[in-house]
């Protein structure tokens, strides 16, 4: 492109810029901007064919930064926001190198690359973020209650009834007037009104459960440098400048520049959906992206944009999280209300074409005893309110029928299970695990930091064949010393920090990397600053799981000499070594004797529950370094061995026992030595007497008919890698177990989707297992795991309460309505009556018996199985009895009532709402347990059971004596009212005999289905 092509291009905006009025200053800055810019794009392109870069003036770097918009008159930072986001989106190699690299980005935002923001005031903190925006999205707008309100009111049978309820005001205002015809039609729309809020007050409090649920699973700990010093902080604090330390598994927290490392590779399928892994470095591809995982390496970025100036905040934004998620247990609830409303359906159609047929041919009479129906004399208004009352109660039978209450039991039980269980230390990401907890049959373990406390200490220390005892490095010689050192102080990813003289040391980084980095400073005197300055390093082999080593190249500055420094588990290094350091710094030959001494060594610390980590050296030629790619990794020199020592946790023995005894099989699945993993697990008493005891290759090398043979019996599984654990997983599900897995690293993902429920460690768990689980222990406790067990256990026993007591009102209200509609002609219980009868079971009833805490006893009895029928044999025993029983005593008062009691026939429906009522108060009690006949056991505990019975009984009052028109009561006496109450209240001894009756364990239906 030639000069006139480019000044040409250019001069159409600078003639606009300088013919507009310039009495702002701004005018004229901007022009001269302008002009500068296309007077440095001319000086790019004659440049751009010559072989060496022109160096930069200082006024070209201050017109490539200060890129700011010029009416802001703070330009604290020398960079443009919007200039910087395009530069990370875009990934724009040429605009970073306008910026002076990674260094210029840094400096125009005031943050040192080693020590971050070095600040530490708010003032700067607050800056940063007004001008760079903070690190959270812009959420979609919560759902309000009116939004629950109109999707409860969307339901067939509330529209119809609605429906009804408007007719029957219509025509009982036209009838009866105002005053006195609005009884009837008022009473239903109250009732529906009173429904539909108590439904939709139970979803929008569910949903704001899941939005502070959402929040709190969101709020990630990131570990920054801020002062020279690492500390961890919100995701949600962290600002542009912000200097970010990443490691395998880690999200990365905003959109930034890669700054320094060592084989970093990211995981970008969230954002790209490519599923290789792209590797980060400064020549090529700095740039890393908000929501994207670190897979391998580590490594220290920049902040460049947060929030909503990153694509991930833009997508995020655009995103609720969904809390319409189906448990396996809601899809068959909602296939049995399907199956019990289609009952209730037939039976509301046979009720509406008998109570017609009866009114049309003249079979029914009014209060006064005269018939209703005289063909062509009934006025057009009185058969329509007449039709309109029929179908009221036909669809009010609809209404009790389906029971709607029960995917409302199990949303009211899940919300609270989760609840309870985020104060247990549990965090559930997936409803469904809630409810699959409470039928796992294994549970398989990792050791550190679960059973064990993950507060590790170094506590033997051994050099060569010498055990060196604890404040004795005096003995030591200086050369082998200064190897230790730099094993220590090169191979990690850890940091010491020591803020002055006689201050205690500051350690960051793994539980293992901090037990060794404060036994180097504190015994040996490691100097880490010191040792990393004196050195470069070359390459790095970064920990995982998998290697369960890492290592280390580097070149000492005073001599130039190249070596190599590798770290791990003991065995594995010392398999590696041909020769060993003593005590006085002399190299001795690892022959076959030396290397069994050294196996006895990690055996013994083994055998005391010791984890087992070895240090080995090698120096190494220039033309050996050149030519290796890899690092060297034979004929090492070993340095020393320590033994770390992690205390099991208190309490874990116990949890163990109780999940054995409640019928769950625990397994404990550990990369550690053999014989550390065997001294844990009998320790926790997860090595029974028969169990077997294998290593991850033993059993990955067995065939698959020996792996299943024995599965069962492998108690513990030792120097396992992440795919060992996998394959455990497989053939326990495939031998019909329900799985539980706990994992903590990036690697343990596949094994955490692969099992029924994944539990991911809240404390040591990278983002990537955390993601690829559904619960998260918060306390990395195995204890917390237990009474996750229980808790699932929980929420299927309060379910099957609920499902027995709704079918008992269920049967007992079709029935009697159906009986009576056929032989009299008329519906004892009227939709106002039937409404609240509803409300009672489906919301209050819910809230009663989908709220009961876990027991002990929940823990005494063998895990659900997967096929196991939902209502079991023991359920229809109870339900029939009671349901029987209130049959038979309504059909008494419905047709004996009026003469045994000497009433009117108002007050005998009166005594049969209120008999009905009472005794679903009383059914309540024995719903609580299933099984024992003491239904009274800790009920003192259950302070919301206790107060929706007095609810409901202070209510069940207020409509008998006081809404009299509202509910169609009659006002009883005290001895009628001591009748329901001991009608209602013979259902507990009733419930007491019932439950003396033995049940087969076989499911009924399985009867039916195995005669066809």
């Amino acid at each position: 492109m030639s000069v006139s092509t480019i000044l040409h291009a250019s001069f159409p905006c600078i003639e606009f810029l300088l013919d507009a009025p310039l009495s702002k200053k701004w005018h004229s800055a901007f022009a001269k901007i302008y002009c500068s810019r296309a007077l440095l794009s001319l000086r790019k392109t004659t440049t751009k064919n010559t072989s060496k870069r022109v160096p930069r003036s200082s006024s070209y770097t201050v017109l490539s930064i200060v890129d700011v918009p010029l009416d802001n008159n703070d330009q604290y930072f020398k960079v443009d926001p919007r200039s910087l986001t395009e530069l990370v989106k875009e990934k724009n190699l040429d605009r970073l190198h306008e910026f002076d690299e990674v260094h210029g980005v840094a400096s125009a935002l005031k943050t040192d690359i080693d020590g971050g923001i070095c600040s530490g005031d708010e003032e700067d903190f607050a800056r940063r973020r007004e001008t760079f925006g903070s690190n959270t999205y812009k959420k979609p707008p919560s759902k309000s209650f009116f939004h629950f309100m109109v999707e409860a009111f969307k339901d067939v049978t509330i529209l119809i009834l609605s429906g009804c309820a408007a007719l029957s005001l219509a025509f009982g205002i036209k009838e009866h007037g105002l005053k006195e015809g609005w009884y009837d039609g008022g009473s239903i729309f109250v009732a529906v009104f009173l429904v539909i809020g108590v439904s939709a007050v139970s979803n929008y409090r569910q949903s704001r459960q899941f939005d502070k649920l959402s929040k709190v699973s969101n709020n990630i700990q990131i570990e920054v440098i801020r002062n020279g010093r690492r500390q961890q902080i919100s995701i949600f604090e962290i600002v542009v400048g912000d200097v970010v330390c990443l490691k395998i598994g880690d999200q990365v927290p905003a959109d930034g520049l890669f700054l320094n490392g060592q084989s970093l590779q990211v995981d970008e399928s969230s954002m790209t959906g490519e599923s290789d892994h792209v590797e980060i470095n400064s020549s090529q591809n700095p740039f890393l992206f908000s929501g994207t995982k670190v897979a391998d390496g580590y490594g220290h970025m920049i902040v460049t944009s947060v929030g909503m100036n990153t694509l991930w905040g833009q997508m995020m934004s655009q995103i609720s999280r969904d809390n319409g998620e189906q448990t396996p247990l809601q899809a068959r609830l909602n296939k049995l209300t399907s199956s019990i409303g289609k009952v209730g359906l037939t039976v509301a159609f046979l009720v509406l074409i008998v109570l017609l047929t009866r009114y049309f041919t003249g079979n029914t009479t009014d209060e006064n005893g005269n018939q209703e129906f005289i063909g062509s004399k009934t006025k057009v208004d009185k058969i329509v309110n007449a039709v309109v009352a029929i179908v009221a109660s036909a669809v009010t039978i609809v209404v009790v029928a389906i029971p709607e209450g029960l995917p409302l039991a199990v949303t009211l039980t899940l919300a609270y299970s989760m609840k309870r269980m985020m104060m247990d230390q549990a965090m559930v990401r997936k409803l469904s695990a809630c409810e699959t907890m409470g039928s796992a049959t294994v549970i398989c373990t990792d050791k550190t930091g679960t059973l064990t406390l993950n507060q590790m200490k170094v506590t033997k220390f051994w050099l060569g064949q010498e055990y060196i005892k604890e404040g004795s490095p005096s003995s030591i010689s200086p050369r082998v010393v200064e190897l230790l050192h730099e094993g220590v102080a090169l191979n990690t990813t850890g940091t010491v920090y020591k803020a002055t003289t006689g201050s205690e040391f500051e350690i960051s980084g793994s539980p293992t990397e901090k037990a060794i980095l404060s036994w180097a400073a504190q015994d040996l005197s490691m100097d880490m600053e010191k040792i990393k300055q004196s050195c470069i390093i070359l390459q790095v082999d970064a920990f995982n799981s998998k290697k369960k080593r890492s290592g280390v190249m580097m070149r000492k500055k005073i001599d130039n000499t190249i070596n190599v420094h590798w770290k791990g588990a003991a065995e594995m290094i010392l398999a590696k070594c041909s020769s060993y350091y003593d005590a006085s710094g002399t190299v001795k030959n690892l022959d076959h004797d030396a290397r069994e001494i050294f196996e006895h060594i990690i055996e013994g610390m083994a055998a005391s529950s010791l984890r087992c980590i070895a240090f080995a050296h090698k120096s190494i030629s220039e033309e050996v370094q050149e030519d290796d790619k890899m690092l060297t990794e034979d004929s090492l020199s070993l340095v020393g061995l320590v033994g770390i020592k992690d205390p099991c946790r208190p309490g874990v023995k116990n949890a163990v026992d109780d999940c054995q005894h409640a019928g769950v099989n625990i397994k404990m699945i550990t990369g550690d030595n053999v014989f550390t993993a065997k001294a844990i697990a009998t320790e926790c008493g997860i090595l029974r007497p028969n169990g077997l005891v294998v290593e991850g290759g033993e059993f990955r090398n067995y065939t698959p008919e020996q792996r299943m043979e024995k599965v069962d019996k492998i108690c513990v599984m030792a120097r396992s890698s992440p795919f060992d654990k996998l394959l455990m997983v497989q053939c326990l599900k495939q031998k019909g177990h329900v799985v539980a897995v706990t994992g903590d690293g990036t690697n343990d993902a596949p094994a955490l989707k692969e099992a029924d429920i994944g539990l991911s460690m809240g404390i040591q768990g990278t983002e990537v297992a955390k993601e690829s689980s559904d619960i998260v222990i918060m306390d990395d406790n195995f204890a917390s795991v237990a009474t996750v067990v229980k808790w699932g256990r929980c929420v299927y026993t309060n379910i099957q309460k609920f499902i027995q007591f709704q079918l008992t009102v269920n049967v007992a209200a079709l029935v009697i309505n159906f009986v009576a509609a056929v032989s009299a002609g008329e519906v004892p219980l009227t939709a106002v009556q039937l409404l609240w009868v509803n409300l009672i079971m489906d919301t209050l009833g819910a809230l009663a018996l989908a709220t009961e805490k876990p027991t002990g006893e929940l823990m005494d009895k063998p895990p659900v199985g997967r096929t196991k029928p939902l209502i079991t044999n023991v359920m229809w025993r109870n339900l029939l009895a009671q349901a029987l029983y209130q049959i038979a005593i309504l059909l008494i008062l419905q047709f004996r009532g009026e003469s045994i009691f000497g009433v009117n026939e108002k007050v005998k429906d009166t005594l049969i709402f209120n008999t009905f009522v009472l005794c679903q108060v009383f059914n309540e009690f024995n719903a609580r347990k299933l099984e024992k006949k003491n239904v009274f056991k800790g009920i003192h505990k259950s302070k919301l059971f206790l107060g929706i019975i007095a609810i409901t009984v202070i209510l069940q009052v207020l409509m008998v004596e006081f809404l009299k028109k509202f509910a169609d009561t009659e006002r009883l006496n005290w001895g009628q009212w001591g009748v329901c109450i001991s009608l209602a209240a013979t259902s507990w001894p009733i419930g007491w005999l019932i439950k003396c009756i033995p049940v087969p364990e076989r499911p009924f239906f399985s009867y039916l289905k195995w005669k066809k």
